[in-house]
């Protein structure tokens, strides 16, 4: 290893940690979205590692193309800007497109109560929701459909992964492809790492806590999370 390289794959390694801990972008979906689509644990981890996977990958190949082609650092990274931008729209809008369904969806959720009158003369007030009773009657579980992961990936596709590109740059400019190489799988690997330790360590977390009683807002409350993330990347610049 050179003495280069031997400084590059430890800043690359503490970029990609704070990169990732610092955006909440790259964990607060997937932990919102689990519970309230009721994910198994194998699937939230699946979903993580696929968005993980293609949001560096992404920024990968803009960079090596760029690279390749010699384009200018600034104009890659105004790209990189354009992208993190129309990221930062699309989960806006998914959040609140989805935030709203939720909540429409939790007002038909309602739970209502009804006086049931026994033969005997006995009474007793019987709760429950028409709605998912409706679902519930004409939906196997095994049929419904979920897009959710696929529009979830699509948006981390197009989104930046900004501290990269500036990265990989001294390495190609070596002409050193063992250095990107390198650089490219550190910062790719703690990235996904760090996104899926997070995510899976909250969802478990969230298990243990008696939030039984917001079960119904569940889909609300994960909208509102995935706009407030757009929210930060725009407005606040995390």
């Amino acid at each position: 290893m050179t003495n280069e390289l031997s400084v590059l794959l430890p800043a690359a390694a503490s970029v990609a940690l704070l990169h990732t801990l610092l955006g909440p972008d790259h964990y607060l979906p997937f932990i919102a979205m689990s519970k309230a689509r009721h994910w198994s644990l194998r699937k939230t981890a699946l979903v993580t590692f696929m968005c993980g996977g293609g949001h560096v990958i992404s920024s990968v190949v803009l960079g090596l193309t760029g690279v390749g082609f010699g384009v200018a650092l600034t104009r890659l990274e105004a790209l990189q800007s354009f992208r993190g931008n129309a990221s930062a729209w699309a989960l806006m809008t998914f959040g609140l497109v989805y935030g709203t369904w939720g909540l429409r969806k939790s007002m038909r959720d309602r739970p209502h109560r009804h006086l049931h009158v026994h033969e005997n003369g006995q009474t007793h007030l019987h709760e429950h929701t028409h709605h998912n009773k409706h679902i519930h009657a004409h939906v196997a579980k095994g049929q419904q459909q979920n897009i959710t992961p696929w529009i979830l990936f699509t948006m981390f596709l197009f989104g930046p992964c900004e501290p990269l590109i500036p990265l990989l740059m001294y390495p190609a400019a070596n002409s050193s492809l063992t250095g990107l190489v390198s650089l490219t799988a550190v910062f790719a690997t703690t990235t996904i790492i760090t996104m899926m330790t997070i995510v899976l360590l909250s969802t478990l977390g969230i298990k243990l806590l008696p939030v039984s009683k917001l079960d119904r807002y569940s889909h609300a409350l994960a909208g509102a999370t995935i706009l407030m993330c757009g929210v930060s990347i725009q407005f606040l610049g995390l």
